[in-house]
């Protein structure tokens, strides 16, 4: 199985490649320009020269026809360019999209949520999607970057997911559940991604507040999606 991150340069995208190839997965870190990946993915492999990891770098469309899985780590802006850019390439494929509409995008503040015509993000890119049999889900919403580029410490924190596909949901977890101390919550269908983009300028707020960098989400109670 090959993952491809696309939009996989910046901290989330690389956070979450590294983190999958540390544990043995195969991935791609997909970037609107490929030289811009290879440099990072080159970068990242001279860092982290202690870890035998299957990683490299192509244009994000070449990246999208190669990948089993995807994972779109765009901001806002770059959302329904990128998903177009990469539709042709998503036919019958898992994506896993964690777009979160922050009001950085118009030039506003980190903590504060833009409502979508569509509803969420996520359900934005399932739209642009239609017709191509994509399984979209929204995932990684809630996990920081400070979370995640703090290899090789485990992340104390959940991964809520959303989608139609029950199936897909299952492969997502089993996928999200390799890195080291997240545990993964299926929340419903993908109109739940409605919820949980909107946690996500809450733990900003939290991590302003508090001087952090490391808050996240734990849900008790109840079982991870695999149990």
């Amino acid at each position: 199985m090959i993952v491809s991150v696309i939009g996989g340069t910046g901290p989330q995208g690389l956070g979450i490649a590294l983190r999958l190839a540390i544990e043995g997965v195969e991935v791609i870190v997909g970037s609107r320009k490929e030289e811009k990946a290879l440099d990072v993915v080159a970068e990242a492999k001279e860092k982290y020269a202690d870890y035998d990891l299957n990683i490299k770098g192509l244009a994000n469309e070449d990246a999208a026809k190669e990948g089993d899985i995807l994972i779109l780590t765009v901001p806002l802006a770059a959302q329904k360019p990128t998903v177009e850019g990469i539709k042709e390439f998503c036919t019958d494929k898992i994506v896993l999209d964690a777009t979160v509409p922050l009001e950085t995008a118009i030039g506003g503040k980190p903590f504060r949520f833009i409502d979508l015509m569509e509803g969420s993000a996520a359900e934005r890119t399932a739209s642009i999607l239609d017709g191509t049999g994509a399984k979209v889900i929204c995932a990684f919403c809630n996990i920081s970057n400070s979370h995640l580029s703090n290899i090789p410490e485990d992340i104390d924190c959940d991964c809520l997911i959303a989608g139609d596909d029950k199936e897909a949901k299952e492969i997502a977890a089993e996928l999200i559940n390799k890195i080291p101390g997240v545990r993964t919550i299926d929340t419903g269908i993908l109109e739940k991604s409605r919820i949980i983009e909107k946690i996500t300028p809450l733990l900003i707020g939290l991590n302003i507040k508090y001087k952090s960098h490391y808050g996240g989400l734990r849900i008790t109670g109840i079982p991870k999606l695999d149990e």
